[in-house]
């Protein structure tokens, strides 16, 4: 039994990929049993299961085969005993499998029925086909990413399908479940990345609409337009983060660097092309490591580029545990922290299959060995 502030909620995650995964993950880190159905077909894929496959730790898998009416009816009585239903498939896909809110809630009053899409459950583009490059670049945000005169820089996936995608959706489903109790009653939670990206942009639009933000991009304040908010390659041909926005975080900045420019002057924009100049050519002059060490405990808002296997390394990471090992894979601790009770990241992910008998012994769901006789559920052999 896990001590996160969601322990005893159940949840029954439809297996899919990217955002609607990275949900169940947090929710199982914040506690709660996290099911994912599979598709029997998907134990042949290798990248399903194993230490690897980060985005499914802390959860238990069953295979069920949801085109057999036997799969769906299963599927059904798992989804009477869930607290949390999520599912990333296009609109109207498990209305026709037999298994969308109607049906669910039918079934189930209490259900949070949380559904992930990029474009939306309605709208002219719901339909279509999709990823977090398309979505961010719908909502603007992937037009205001990159360097002034440059092309658009694709901010890995993280602001489209985890940030304005994953997050929201669990951020709806938490909203839904105190809503249930409050009314008893569950609801659907359309999560949509473009609803999410556009959201995350809520200060961004607002400089817009007062006239401090410029629609292009690399000209403003938090796009590397402004030199004391950028980065800047260093000797060894790593790169240093510049972020000293406020004067005195600028002034001790100049300080360090020896730069010889007044202080005074740092909103002065007829001044900027050369303090960049100036910052361009006095970080060419060491190795990112000395600069990291000149800078170290100064209040400058100076630090290192690091890399994915270099941050792990960091002492503040370190410290605090922000990335952990398990299984000899690095991946993100549980997030937020909790003073009372401790969330953790869950065991190693799952094979496809590899708890369909003991789910359904735990939840008390029909019988398991008419199912496997049936092929419309798949356990894996020990």
């Amino acid at each position: 039994m896990t001590s996160g502030p969601l322990a005893g909620c159940r949840v029954v995650e439809l297996g899919g990929i990217g955002p609607a995964p990275f949900a169940g993950m947090f929710l199982a880190d914040l506690g709660a049993e996290v099911v994912r159905v599979d598709r029997p077909e998907r134990a042949q894929e290798p990248d399903a299961g194993g230490p690897a496959d980060v985005l499914n730790r802390g959860k238990r898998s069953v295979a069920l085969d949801l085109k057999h009416p036997s799969g769906t009816a299963a599927l059904l009585h798992l989804i009477e005993r869930s607290d949390v239903l999520i599912e990333g498939f296009r609109p109207g896909v498990t209305e026709r499998l037999g298994i969308g809110p109607h049906d669910c809630l039918a079934r189930n009053p209490r259900l949070v029925y949380g559904r992930m899409t990029g474009w939306g459950q309605n709208g002219p583009l719901s339909a279509s086909a999709g990823h977090d490059i398309t979505y961010i670049a719908t909502t603007g945000a992937l037009g205001s990413i990159g360097a002034a005169g440059g092309p658009p820089q694709i901010p890995l996936n993280l602001v489209g399908d985890f940030g304005g995608g994953g997050c929201y959706l669990v951020i709806g489903v938490l909203a839904a479940l105190h809503a249930v109790g409050r009314t008893g009653r569950g609801q659907v939670v359309d999560a949509a990345i473009v609803d999410g990206t556009a959201h995350l942009l809520a200060s961004t639009f607002g400089k817009l609409g007062r006239g401090a933000w410029t629609d292009e991009r690399g000209v403003n304040r938090f796009d590397g337009g402004w030199p004391f908010y950028a980065v800047y390659a260093t000797r060894d041909g790593r790169h240093m983060a510049v972020g000293a926005l406020e004067p005195k975080f600028y002034r001790r900045l100049v300080d360090l660097l020896e730069l010889g420019v007044d202080p005074a002057r740092q909103h002065d924009r007829s001044t900027w092309p050369e303090l960049r100049h100036l910052l361009e050519k006095r970080f060419a002059e060491r190795t990112r490591d000395e600069w990291t060490a000149l800078f170290d405990g100064t209040d400058a808002c100076v630090a290192p580029v690091l890399g994915l296997a270099e941050a792990a390394a960091h002492p503040h990471l370190a410290a605090r545990g922000s990335l952990t090992v398990r299984d000899g894979v690095v991946q993100p601790a549980a997030a937020p922290r909790f003073s009372a009770t401790p969330s953790s990241p869950g065991g190693t992910p799952p094979a496809v299959g590899a708890d369909t008998r003991a789910v359904f012994r735990d939840w008390r769901v029909g019988d398991i060995d008419e199912l496997l006789d049936a092929g419309a559920a798949m356990q894996l052999p020990d």
